[in-house]
């Protein structure tokens, strides 16, 4: 929920004034600084190089250059090189350790007084990245060992239009070169609406900012400054990742052939990931920032919330209706519609009262599903509030000229808690506390968090009137002054805050208010949801012991660790449908793997058509949520009878594959790769696929190709060659030599959605409800390519408590299962390698049905062991299917293969099995 679409965004009377204000402080076109040399550079003590850098020349412009930097590197592992320079006299701001763990800089000072061996090599290198440089004016490369390929050169020549190094109080600018033919991705949260390749000269500015997602090249809700860069020499491709770690705000410009950032405050911390692949690139990120919480299986179940659920019978008739149309769902949620009068942590005693909402959660909960509510950061400033007098003698809020600072959201004036703060984490937890007595919720959504305010500047509550008053509530009530008196909130240099060089504190904090410890919100601004996340999950471990579901509006680097995102306010339409895509698959390689955009939009009211086509393609969303907004008619799945057949069909899927899509969130947890992908994940040579962003992968081998436009029938797609099947009929096959657009059907109530070859897919019956649809048996599909004579398929599938805090392969908590395939010389065999299988044994899990698709004849001479025992009596049978191909994509005729099933099986997934037979000649 955020400021209604139905305002301006922005006052365009304050946007002129704003604009023509500013105009003499754009950016100036010329370079900014003279650069620094190296003056020494030695071994460090504990590792890796120190050096010292002096500027070459001081200039005025955004202040002055800081004379003396601490340079430090170190190879901190195999693939990851860290570059951090500094103030090598006095501290300067970082993200704070405690926040984001990693190894501590060694101070210069300290190292001086305890000097390592002088460095004189040009070059620095590790297993897979060499880091070089030269002295005079300083620059930095970093290089690839395994070809020599430079994937960051901050060197600037004469005739290029950025500086060397420049790095001042406010203002930090440093650039990298890149190669004709790169292909870079990320720098976010950003509605992109070109697709998720970077495009040169769209803006991207990084300041967490309450801008709804239908703003287009803007800065949103988090700040993620990390890039992917993936490159194909010759048919080979190579990808990195680069972080620059800083919660400052920043504007990055991208030229194609160079990327400059100029950032307002903090240091240079730099890591550098060397891949080769997209998927070891977020592996080795994760590894630095935290890797993605585990989901609870519920998570991944269907969602359904709306802002303007009037009271208790009107969340009764949503569950109720979704029984009758027979859609899945596992997932109540409330926006802020259950508070008493906006406040966190209350119920409303009319609407929401106690005694009527405890009932409805336990009949939730006896029917396997969860319930989830809304909090926002703003805690009401009200004597008779409890939570806010608490805070009060506990002195956790955020400070601004020594007074707690003020400002205005949905409950009228507030003031903002500190999560940088240690007593105010221990306050949050103990509320969070008292209101699961009131009702025992299932996850917390944490919204509003960037932070929003309604007010801007240095406010008084009014004496001559109410404050909120009868207005609109996202209107600002209090007398409010701008504060531009101090450098934090008017800095040197304004970066492109909200698209138009907007004050640092338009509509949130204001940047020289203080948090705990002094730390200025000009600094610590873009962390506020990462820390509020982080307090957040704490406590509901703490308080649960079971695995937390938080869902976080603003995020940063490492929010993955503790929350799921949504893409916040987007709109019923078309080209916002699109734009999902591109942002969910950005999230992936930002290590938030849990992540989902409102389905059929948030507002105005989607159309018939656009809801049918949204369900489709938010079904297969790693979170999958409808949701509205107060103003919007409803839009519940089954209010269109045309819907609820599109929501059966394709949640009907999602529901048979929560198996796999439950292991790639084990995977995840344990190696940082996204469930919803990019294709060049799985087919990094498909260059086709470099800036595809209308189909993706879930894991590694299924694809999505939703429809995307009014008025279509059918959808064209590309396909990496290979054999793709239909999931909801695996008679049908797409068999592609070559990359080409090809035309599906897609009629209204249909959603392309393939597996690959070479795959084996773990698959249960599907259910209303998560709880009993992972209880029914399994299917296993193992795809071969279409008419093979040779060939292997593999896949897994991970199973646990999943209430427990960590997804991990233990004795009795969990059963990891891998299984294999081959087809060699006409005989088929299938079968699973058991990790730790008493746990899939316990709760009884079976394997009732084996289907093997691509393969030519009869199959017959079924034998199957179990634990190495062959089953005498294996009451299996055949069923074979011809599949029939997609001819025309290739121009010629193809030949006909079949789908063998082998059903009535009764295999315990925690046991090891095998089977086989052979194909004998069709008759």
């Amino acid at each position: 929920m955020t400021v209604s679409p139905y305002s301006p965004l922005f006052s365009f009377s304050f946007l002129f004034l704003l604009l023509s204000l500013r105009l003499c402080l754009a950016a100036p076109t010329g370079k900014i600084g003279k650069g620094y040399r190296l003056v020494s550079i030695e071994e460090s003590p504990g590792g890796g190089l120190i050096g010292q850098l002096l500027v070459k020349q001081k200039t005025n412009t955004y202040g002055a250059d800081i004379p003396h930097l601490q340079l430090f590197v170190k190879h901190e592992t195999d693939t990851r090189l860290r570059v951090h320079i500094t103030d090598a006299e006095k501290t300067r701001w970082e993200v704070p350790y405690n926040l984001l763990p990693r190894e501590k800089v060694p101070s210069l000072k300290k190292s001086l007084g305890n000097r390592g061996d002088p460095f004189a090599a040009s070059e620095y290198s590790g297993n897979e990245l060499i880091f070089s440089y030269i002295a005079d004016p300083f620059s930095f490369a970093v290089k690839r060992k395994s070809n020599g390929e430079t994937l960051f050169d901050s060197s600037s020549e004469e005739t290029d239009s950025y500086s060397s190094l420049v790095f001042k109080d406010q203002y930090l600018e440093i650039s990298t070169k890149l190669p004709a033919g790169a292909s870079v991705y990320g720098l976010g949260e950003n509605t992109q609406p070109k697709g998720i390749k970077l495009q040169p000269s769209d803006p991207y500015t990084l300041y967490t900012t309450d801008i709804a997602a239908i703003n287009v090249n803007m800065d949103l809700y988090g700040s993620h400054p990390v890039y992917m860069d993936l490159r194909n020499n010759g048919g080979e491709a190579n990808a990195h990742a680069v972080l620059l770690l800083n919660s400052n705000a920043m504007d990055a410009f991208y030229r194609g052939s160079s990327l400059t950032y100029k950032v307002i405050g903090g240091v240079f911390d730099f890591f550098f990931f060397a891949g080769p692949t997209p998927l070891a690139v977020v592996d080795q990120y994760t590894s630095l920032v935290g890797r993605p919480a585990p989901m609870p299986y519920w998570a991944l179940g269907f969602h359904q919330c709306r802002w303007g659920y009037r009271n208790v019978s009107q969340l009764e008739g949503v569950v109720e209706g979704y029984r009758k149309a027979k859609i899945p769902l596992d997932v109540m949620w409330t926006d802020d519609d259950h508070m008493d009068a906006a406040k966190d942590f209350t119920l409303d005693p009319i609407n929401f009262p106690r005694e009527k909402l405890q009932p409805f959660v336990e009949k939730l909960h006896s029917q396997g599903m969860k319930y989830i509510v809304l909090i926002d950061p703003g805690i009401a400033i009200n004597s008779s509030y409890g939570l806010f007098n608490r805070g009060m003698a506990n002195d956790v809020f955020i400070k601004h000229d020594g007074e707690p600072f003020l400002a205005q959201v949905w409950p009228g004036p507030v003031y903002f808690p500190d999560y940088l703060n240690p007593r105010t984490v221990t306050w949050w937890a103990d509320e969070i506390r008292r209101f699961r007595e009131l009702v025992p919720v299932d996850g917390l959504w944490i919204d509003m968090n960037e932070v929003s305010n309604f007010c801007t500047g240095k406010c008084r509550i009014p004496k001559d009137r109410p404050c909120p008053g009868t207005g609109k509530p996202w209107d600002c009530c209090m007398d409010c002054t701008n504060i531009t008196n101090t450098r934090w909130d008017d800095p040197p240099y304004k970066v492109n805050a909200s698209g138009i060089r907007a004050p640092l504190g338009y509509k949130t904090i204001a940047t020289s208010a203080v948090h705990y410890n002094g730390v200025k919100e000009y600094d610590a601004h873009s962390l506020y949801g990462f820390s509020q996340a982080i307090a957040t999950h704490k406590a509901l471990l703490g308080l649960t012991g079971k695995r937390p579901f938080v869902l976080s509006r603003s995020t940063f680097v490492g929010s993955g660790h503790y929350a799921a995102h949504w893409t916040g306010d987007n709109q019923g339409t078309w080209e916002n449908l699109r734009y999902s895509i591109s942002t969910i698959l950005n999230f992936g390689m930002f290590g938030v793997p849990m992540v989902g955009a409102d389905i059929c939009g948030f507002y105005p009211q989607p159309t018939e058509e656009l809801c049918n086509r949204w369900i489709e393609l938010g079904a297969f969303y790693p979170f999958s949520r409808d949701h509205a907004n107060y103003y919007s008619p409803r839009q519940e799945l089954y209010v269109w009878d045309s819907v609820a057949t599109s929501a059966r069909n394709a949640l009907g899927l999602r529901y048979k594959l929560l198996p796999y899509l439950y292991t790639l969130n084990y995977e995840a947890h344990t190696t940082g790769a996204p469930m919803a992908r990019p294709v060049f994940f799985s087919f990094p040579n498909f260059t086709e696929s470099y800036g595809l962003s209308t189909q993706f992968l879930l894991g590694s081998s299924v694809m999505v190709t939703p429809v995307l436009k009014k008025g279509a029938t059918s959808v064209k797609g590309v396909f990496p060659p290979g054999t793709w099947y239909n999931l909801f009929d695996m008679t049908k096959a797409v068999v592609s030599k070559s990359a080409h657009w090809l035309s599906l059907d897609a009629p209204l109530n249909v959603v392309n959605v393939h597996v690959y070859q070479n795959t084996i897919l773990p698959m249960q019956r599907g259910g209303m409800r998560s709880r009993e649809a992972r209880m029914t048996p399994f299917t296993l599909v193992v795809t071969f390519p279409a008419g093979a004579t040779e060939g292997e398929a593999n896949g897994k599938v991970f199973v646990d408590d999943d209430e427990l805090p960590e997804m991990k392969i233990a004795g009795g908590q969990s059963t990891y299962v891998e299984f294999y395939a081959t087809l060699s010389e006409k005989k088929v065999k299938v079968w699973s390698v058991v990790t730790e299988g008493d746990f899939a044994v316990k709760k009884g899990w079976v394997i009732e049905k084996v289907k093997v698709l691509g393969l030519e004849g009869l199959g017959q001479k079924l034998e199957i062991e179990v634990n190495g025992e062959i089953m005498k009596d294996t009451r299996a049978d055949f069923t074979q299917v011809s599949l029939s191909h997609v001819e025309k994509l290739e121009g010629g005729n193809h030949k006909k293969s079949m789908m063998v099933e082998v059903g009535g099986l009764t295999l315990s997934l925690g046991k090891n099995f095998a089977m086989t037979w052979v194909m004998g000649i069709k008759g």
